[in-house]
């Protein structure tokens, strides 16, 4: 790919790669790591886009694969010499808005959900992220994936009965 290739690239669906990289490393500085990993591996590759098809399944595509190889190589890295994070848990605010009680009630569930979504295996959690916050369809996921349609179907069903169940252990109401 030239230059041009990726700036068209970035243009055209960067946001929703950057917000894919941001849910799949749940950090903002790992995140845009991956994000500038995805758009370099591509420039440094002699790839060609084919903008008639889904140029867009290419570059998820690359993140989950570089992703998943980066999360391996800390693991072992982690087993050799064990680390402590030093960050502080950031502070949520309190959304503004006419009912109170209702804004907290609605911080306090997506809180929750998404809690609950990073505890999630791997296979579940990354299709539930490409359906519903990269808007990505069944089989884009299943090409991202290298798994069949059907698998991811009903990865999306298991992922959202265990945050259905989850929420009622939790003492959340429908």
């Amino acid at each position: 790919m030239d230059a041009r290739e990726i700036e068209r690239c970035i243009d055209e669906f960067g946001t929703d790669i950057y917000r894919f990289c941001l849910k799949l490393c749940m950090d903002k500085t790992d995140a845009e790591d991956l994000y500038q990993q995805i758009f370099l591996k591509a420039l440094e590759s002699n790839w060609t886009v084919d903008w008639g098809g889904n140029p867009r399944a290419l570059f998820f595509s690359l993140a989950h694969n570089l992703w998943k190889s980066d999360r391996r190589k800390r693991a072992r890295r982690e087993r050799i010499a064990p680390s402590q994070s030093l960050d502080a848990e950031a502070e949520t605010a309190v959304p503004s808005g006419e009912d109170v009680e209702k804004g907290i009630f609605e911080k306090e569930l997506l809180t929750e959900v998404g809690r609950i979504i990073q505890t999630l295996p791997d296979k579940i959690r990354i299709p539930l992220i490409l359906f519903y916050l990269s808007d990505c369809s069944v089989e884009q996921i299943a090409g991202i994936m290298k798994k069949p349609p059907g698998t991811v179907k009903s990865r999306l069903f298991k992922g959202r009965s265990l945050i259905r169940k989850r929420l009622e252990e939790a003492g959340y109401e429908r």
